[in-house]
């Protein structure tokens, strides 16, 4: 539907520019707007979060890396550490960045802040923002100014 719209948009723009009809072109970009709108919904949507618990655990097993995210930040939420452990250390060698972060979180919570840094270093390298902010000079990991990213 999206699709159809933003080609309706694009003829009418077109023809509405070429035979100087405004209405055409007015008719024409409302089509492209909604068109896009409902593009963007479509992207949303396909983003969502999972539905239920077995399309979690389906996900994971196949090797989703958000399944297996999933699973571990429920795993620590309800206590169970060494699950939490497990499927966070297995999402963040996925490549899921969010992982990353809460592997440094848990083992800094178990071993202190030292035995976190590999961890928020990964997580900062894949781009995240506040484990970034960790390595400015003067923040928690590079307080001398000598341990960059």
């Amino acid at each position: 539907m999206a699709v159809l719209l933003l080609l309706i948009g694009a003829g009418l723009t077109l023809y509405g520019y070429n035979a100087d009809s405004g209405t055409a072109r007015t008719i024409g970009w409302i089509c492209w707007a909604v068109g896009m709108l409902l593009l963007v919904r479509g992207y949303l949507t396909r983003r969502r979060k999972f539905r239920s618990m077995a399309e979690v655990e389906a996900a994971a097993a196949a090797g989703d890396p958000r399944g297996m995210y999933t699973l571990g930040a429920l795993a620590k939420v309800r206590g169970d550490l060494d699950e939490a452990e497990r499927q966070l250390r297995a999402a963040a060698d996925a490549g899921h960045v969010e992982a990353m972060w809460d592997m440094g979180r848990l083992v800094e919570d178990r071993d202190g802040l030292a035995a976190s840094e590999p961890w928020f270093r990964m997580a900062a390298e894949h781009g995240h923002f506040v484990a970034k902010r960790f390595f400015r000079p003067g923040s928690a990991l590079n307080m001398d100014g000598k341990n960059p990213l």
